[in-house]
């Protein structure tokens, strides 16, 4: 039996190529149909519909209202698909918005109740939109550490973050890359200051807020008014947050689980590059999960087991090395490594 750590990810993950993901995955079409009566109850468009439609559209398909639900679902589907006769789970960690699917794949929140925390709060991000965010990377091309790329990136941040009328700093440390979140004077600072890499970065994420800043403070105020401290129960298996505590069962005070989900990683930066660090260091999987939907953040996985040392990997040369001697990555967005896990 193989180990494994499970890792769910965050917004940004179901694209035009996911368009159809429950339907050929989920695996509970009864529990698909409750959270698709939840989504009616409040007004909004049923997962099964949004899943099925005929054409993927960015400004309704990336909607944080609808995306949220959509990547929860596809996540909480894939881990109810993990063959636990082969495979034990050691704990849970998630990107950003995959913290609250984490609470649920974890135990620390039912299904019901973990989707209840994703939408709702995916749809108070939706409603005020504050800010935005951009990705820039700090690995060079091979992926090996730059430091001093990240120090003048990380000073360039702070420099336009003083300036009046600008807002902007670390929303997400995410393996090679920075994730920036903003207002629009500062994001457009930094894309004006910053060199143009690979004719891509600094590149703005559609739909997306300045998560994981102070400028969320008020939906973070929104979100603990209507999501009650009932919602949230001991986990099952230990959660790794973004900072890289640990949530261990039997051993969580509740209150401060319900305080950091719903305020402190709203308006404070998600290390996601240290939660996959403990993953590895303190629990030693032999496997890292990764859920679908999309395939995006296993380079991020990949990148911070690098950072961490992990099985002495320094570059993208010996992850592909150790990866194709016995697969340490497993993507379940991608149908070739899905049936490993499954």
């Amino acid at each position: 039996m193989n180990t494994a750590v499970v890792i769910c990810p965050g917004r940004g993950t179901y694209n035009a190529t996911e368009l159809g993901y429950l339907g050929r995955n989920f695996p509970d079409p009864a529990l698909l149909s409750r959270l698709d009566d939840m989504r009616r109850e409040m007004g909004q468009e049923p997962l099964s519909e949004l899943d099925g439609a005929a054409r993927f559209s960015l400004s309704k398909h990336s909607r944080g209202d609808n995306a949220s639900g959509l990547i929860y679902a596809a996540t909480y589907g894939d881990f109810l698909s993990i063959n636990r006769d082969e495979i034990e789970i050691l704990a849970v960690t998630g990107n950003s918005m995959g913290w609250y699917s984490a609470l649920a794949c974890g135990g620390a929140a039912s299904s019901e109740n973990g989707f209840r925390v994703t939408n709702t709060m995916g749809t108070l991000m939706h409603e005020a939109l504050i800010g935005g965010q951009l990705i820039y990377p700090w690995l060079d091309d091979d992926w090996i550490p730059r430091p001093d790329r990240r120090a003048a990136l990380m000073a360039l941040v702070a420099r336009i973050d003083r300036k009046p009328d600008h807002a902007l700093g670390l929303s997400i440390d995410l393996g090679g890359m920075l994730v920036l979140a903003g207002n629009e004077a500062g994001l457009r600072a930094f894309e004006d200051s910053a060199d143009s890499l690979r004719e891509r970065f600094p590149m703005r994420l559609a739909n997306h807020a300045a998560f994981h800043t102070a400028l969320q403070a008020p939906v973070a105020e929104r979100g603990y008014e209507r999501l009650p401290q009932d919602l949230f129960r001991q986990p099952a298996l230990p959660l790794i947050d973004g900072r890289g505590a640990v949530w261990w069962p039997g051993a969580s005070n509740l209150a401060d689980l319900r305080e950091y989900t719903l305020g402190t990683q709203v308006v404070e930066p998600y290390d996601f590059t240290r939660a996959i660090t403990v993953a590895a260091r303190e629990f030693a999987p032999d496997l890292f999960i990764v859920t679908g939907p999309g395939t995006t953040l296993g380079g991020a996985v990949a990148q911070s087991l690098i950072l961490a040392g992990w099985k002495g990997m320094a570059d993208k040369d010996a992850f592909k090395h150790l990866q194709k001697q016995q697969p340490l990555l497993v993507s379940m967005g991608l149908d070739e490594q899905r049936g490993l896990v499954t």
